[in-house]
């Protein structure tokens, strides 16, 4: 058996996987195997495979990942970052702030 490539990219994965197994009517178990042998094991799992082979199948053509609809990552922007300095120094917050802190935490 021949030694896994050491160095290579999801993307170059996705490639071999799409144009030189998917389009030759391999089956995802066998795309699986070549694939650990010449990437290694850590280079797709066979769930995720099942999963491009399915996409394929359905006329997928981009190798990318899909944009994620999820949270940002950061909420810090302009827009909150003046928000909140308005906040702390609108005197009426920071009374109502200091008052619940004080019934909390008994200060």
């Amino acid at each position: 058996m021949a030694t896994p490539f050491k160095d290579w990219s999801k993307m170059e994965v996705r490639a071999v996987v799409r144009f030189f197994l998917f389009s030759k009517g391999i089956r995802p178990s066998d795309i699986h195997k070549q694939a650990a042998e010449t990437y290694g094991e850590g280079a797709m799992s066979r769930p995720r495979v099942h999963q491009w082979f399915t996409w394929f199948g359905e006329g997928r053509t981009s190798l990318d990942d899909e944009p994620k609809f999820a949270r940002p990552k950061t909420s810090t922007n302009e827009e909150n970052t003046t928000l909140v300095d308005e906040l702390i120094k609108d005197e009426d917050t920071r009374d109502c702030f200091e008052t619940r802190v004080s019934k909390e935490y008994g200060s």
